[in-house]
């Protein structure tokens, strides 16, 4: 069995940028994105430390200021493919990760994938199952097809965050940490505020390695506080 990937130690540093001849046949649009990804530190670190994409940065990067993903850790990946993010887990150390997709995912060493509605209703108990109990990290980097209309970009993402947020309370075990994508314009109050009472700390944040035209940003909430049982 081939190794996965290993955190890096730093990134790679390209001095000098890469440029193509305009080849027919290629659109002004595919010729930018791929003079973008020839010159992108990310994407060459990804490459070079065997991660699926180059997005496995921005949850590292995340984890080494908040430090929420532990060795030893039980992680759900929601919307995961093609399977970066459980790569960075892994590789941080985590000792069980799940993740669900409407795609499928590549078999992962170490990891266990199902296919389907990651914000469903039943998917719980599927990854409950998968897991062997409660997860200590719920990660989300799902986000909608995106309008253009900021508006209802928002929207959309807003209710991805709380459908993700559902399964997050639903399986995290008592001090986990839920991680979730956003827009510009952060977490509005129908979020904001039931997270603010389930978990410790509620931070937005905008990994270096999410690109700075992207309207992304990211929620991460840590020490989850589970409801009381009923007596």
């Amino acid at each position: 069995m081939s190794q996965g990937p290993r955190l890096p130690t730093a990134l790679p540093s390209r001095k000098t940028r890469v440029s193509l001849a305009k080849t027919a046949g290629r659109s002004a649009a595919s010729q930018r994105w791929l003079v973008r990804q020839l010159n992108d530190p990310y994407v060459q670190a990804a490459k070079a430390s065997g991660f699926r994409s180059r997005s496995a940065y921005k949850l590292l990067e995340l984890n080494e200021r908040f430090r929420f993903l532990r060795r030893g850790a039980k992680v759900v990946d929601l919307g995961a493919a093609p399977g970066g993010w459980m790569q960075a887990a892994l590789a941080a150390g985590a000792e069980r990760v799940v993740g669900v997709d409407l795609l499928p995912i590549a078999p992962l060493a170490g990891a266990q994938t199902l296919v389907g509605d990651a914000t469903a209703p039943e998917i719980v108990e599927r990854l409950r199952a998968l897991l062997g109990g409660s997860a200590d990290l719920v990660l989300s980097d799902m986000a909608p097809a995106t309008t253009g209309h900021a508006a209802t970009d928002h929207a959309r993402i807003m209710a991805l965050a709380e459908e993700a947020f559902a399964v997050a309370e639903a399986l995290l075990a008592a001090g986990g940490s839920f991680v979730v994508k956003l827009f510009q314009g952060g977490a509005e109050a129908s979020l904001l505020a039931p997270l603010k009472q389930r978990f410790a700390a509620v931070r937005h944040a905008k990994p270096p390695a999410s690109r700075a035209e992207s309207r992304e940003l990211y929620l991460v909430a840590t020490g989850f506080r589970p409801k009381a049982e009923p007596e």
